[in-house]
């Protein structure tokens, strides 16, 4: 079995793709057209996991909802020092900022993409 990928459900596609593109530097793969959505799947450098943000052409009444079961998705930086400068020049701030999680060990920090998903920074240790 392979992963395929994460699907999210957004309200503003310019906004989620500038975030998770030129933010976060995935690279779009394609885009598949549905009667009621556009699908856009977009994936890492490695080409490792994939996330498909999912644009439907009419929002549900209310919008969309977290719910209590999902948490957040990680990605992985070389340098939290050069990431948290990006992250300034796209006037964005974190949600909880950069703290080592044991001594020696990864750095975290939070932040929200354009719809509230929780979205974790992770620079590990060499």
């Amino acid at each position: 079995m392979k992963y395929a990928h994460t699907m999210i459900r957004v309200k503003n596609i310019d906004k989620s793709l500038e975030f998770y593109q030129k933010l976060l530097g995935l690279q779009l793969l394609k885009t598949m057209e549905l009667p009621d959505a556009t699908l856009y799947f977009l994936t890492d450098e490695a080409k490792c996991c994939s996330i498909e943000l999912t644009y439907n052409h009419k929002l549900p009444e209310g919008g969309y909802s977290h719910g209590n079961h999902f948490g957040h998705l990680a990605f992985e930086t070389e340098s939290m020092d050069k990431f948290s400068e990006k992250l300034k020049s796209f006037g964005m701030d974190y949600t909880m900022p950069p703290f080592d999680i044991k001594e020696g060990g990864p750095k975290i920090a939070f932040l929200s993409d354009p719809d509230g998903i929780n979205i974790e920074i992770i620079e590990r240790k060499l």
